[in-house]
């Protein structure tokens, strides 16, 4: 089955690849990952996503005094992923605001879509956790040319 076009051409423009494997951890009885598991999978591609940019987590919060965090997410589970699967994690940028950007997210095992989830996130106060602008690096950032996939570690 082929990759599915992207919804817009701007989720083309920055859309940002990551590999990673499926390990024991990461099942249920059955040995297929458990269905709250493709969140830790998004998670772990939107952060590198982010170091792709430019964007490290832990120095936004110490530099700019914010943090992302998840406000809503809706995920539709397609195909099962099973124990040592090589999987690919996607993220493609659907809309952004002026504090909040909203992410579609794939989960692949080659060909086949696993999980797919419409993600949003907000920037807010790390001291508040009050909504606040994004900050202008990443705003810049996610205007440029995209980033290279990043080899998996």
């Amino acid at each position: 089955m082929p990759v599915p076009a992207p919804p817009s051409a701007d989720a083309d423009r920055v859309l940002f690849r990551w590999p990673l494997r499926v390990y024991w951890e990461d099942t249920d009885a059955g040995g297929i990952v458990f269905y709250a598991n493709y969140l830790k999978f998004f998670e772990r591609a939107r952060t590198e996503w982010l170091r792709s940019l430019g964007v490290h987590q832990q120095a936004l919060r110490e530099r700019e005094g914010t943090i992302f965090v998840v406000a809503d997410t809706a995920v539709r589970y397609h195909a099962p992923a099973r124990l040592d699967d090589a999987i690919e994690v996607t993220v493609a940028v659907l809309a952004r605001g002026s504090a909040s950007l909203r992410l579609r997210q794939q989960a692949w095992r080659g060909d086949t879509l696993l999980a797919a989830g419409d993600i949003r996130i907000g920037c807010v106060d790390q001291g508040t956790l009050r909504p606040c602008r994004i900050p202008s690096v990443i705003q810049l950032a996610l205007e440029a040319p995209s980033p290279l996939p990043v080899p998996h570690p």
